[in-house]
């Protein structure tokens, strides 16, 4: 029973890593736990051949069917931009559509990052962001929010998971339930976000709403939402969020993943070992641990612990692994995707240099990357 619990555990964590290649201790601690897949941040990618052989080499560790996550949303959030070409980012695009009425280009950016994720051998980009571009978030998300407006957000994020889709790449849908009337940055701190039940189904979860089917992947974020039902919780451990909205009200069969358990919006409120367990129950599908060993040896231990003293919990944790095994052989393929010749390589940089050009053309940007008019709702109407 205790194999079967560890095993169980595992296959329920997306890890991170150190750098650019495994280290022994890395490789040591990958086939104890087995997780389910991996991500990489810009710390770890040097080049394409690089890269494909370390996700090769830390995916051989993984349960079958992994994910390989990177983030590549366009704009300042780009773990490809040294190792390729900078991508415009989701608000850029999204007030050009605005501006031009072209729905395709949301479906080109997605495309184009399906195509920049594919070519360094990852299966998934953790996009797009579905959060609404309000002023409460402005410091704090930038231009990763697509538009003000649930229906501009929703145009946009539909040609984007086309477009994801049509190149063989899985998207994300996040940060669930929405992140726009936040203050404060999940990375630090735990934002207590005060809109109230009706703004957030009204508004936030319209996005949600009308396109969880075609989101393969839900992200929970690590805000409190004390104006609802929700109260003080972080929504990533919480059962109203997780179980009765997201699963329930609006019915998502696909899979729920925390945001990184190392950010400080959940340490704050709870240590890690407690926040992984916490995750589980209250029904997320896989929990990532980005940066450190020693918290995914924790968090590992600590449902594996749960698991062994608690009946009904370790009932949870043997049930979400064996369903999450499945969503995951549906959702990711088998094989990396193939690698692109040096020619085809190049040709793929000056697509995405001329899609940039395409939208700063369209939308001029300031010295920082900032669209000069970032969308409004009365822009937007």
């Amino acid at each position: 029973m205790t194999e079967s619990l560890r095993n169980a555990a595992g296959s329920l964590l997306v890890v991170g890593l150190g750098g650019k290649e495994l280290t022994a201790m890395e490789r040591a601690w990958l086939k104890l736990i087995r997780p389910a897949g991996i991500i990489l941040y810009r710390r770890n990618i040097a080049d394409v051949k690089q890269t494909r052989s370390m996700l090769s080499e830390a995916v051989s560790f993984c349960c079958p069917h992994s994910p390989t996550f990177v983030d590549v949303e366009g704009g300042t959030v780009n773990r490809l931009n040294l190792a390729l070409a900078p991508i415009p980012s989701a608000q850029s695009v999204a007030t050009a559509m605005l501006r031009t009425v072209k729905r395709s280009l949301a479906r080109q950016h997605g495309e184009l990052v399906a195509r920049a994720v594919g070519a360094f051998g990852f299966n998934t980009s953790l996009a797009p962001m579905v959060d609404l571009a309000l002023p409460d978030s402005a410091e704090v998300l930038g231009t990763r929010c697509p538009a003000a407006a649930p229906a501009d957000v929703i145009d946009y994020a539909r040609g984007f998971f086309a477009g994801l889709k049509s190149g063989g790449v899985v998207g994300c849908g996040k940060h669930f339930p929405g992140l726009g009337g936040g203050t404060l940055d999940t990375h630090v701190e735990t934002p207590a976000i005060g809109r109230n039940w009706d703004k957030m189904w009204n508004e936030d979860l319209v996005p949600y709403r009308q396109l969880h089917s075609e989101m393969p992947i839900i992200m929970m974020n690590h805000a409190a939402y004390p104006n609802t039902p929700g109260k003080k919780l972080p929504a990533s451990v919480s059962r109203f969020w997780i179980g009765e909205i997201l699963r329930r009200r609006i019915g998502y069969r696909g899979i729920i993943l925390s945001d990184d358990l190392e950010m400080g919006g959940i340490l704050k409120f709870m240590p890690i070992h407690e926040a992984a367990v916490a995750a589980i129950r209250t029904g997320s599908d896989l929990v990532e641990i980005c940066h450190h060993p020693e918290p995914i040896l924790l968090a590992y231990e600590a449902l594996v612990a749960e698991a062994e003293h608690s009946a009904a919990f370790r009932k949870i944790l043997l049930e979400r692994a064996r369903r999450t095994a499945k969503l995951c052989a549906r959702t990711f393929p088998a094989k990396m995707p193939a690698a692109l010749s040096e020619k085809n390589f190049e040709a793929l940089r000056a697509r995405i240099l001329q899609f940039n050009e395409t939208i700063e053309t369209i939308v001029p940007l300031v010295p920082d990357g900032v669209p000069a008019k970032p969308p409004t709702l009365v822009e937007s109407a």
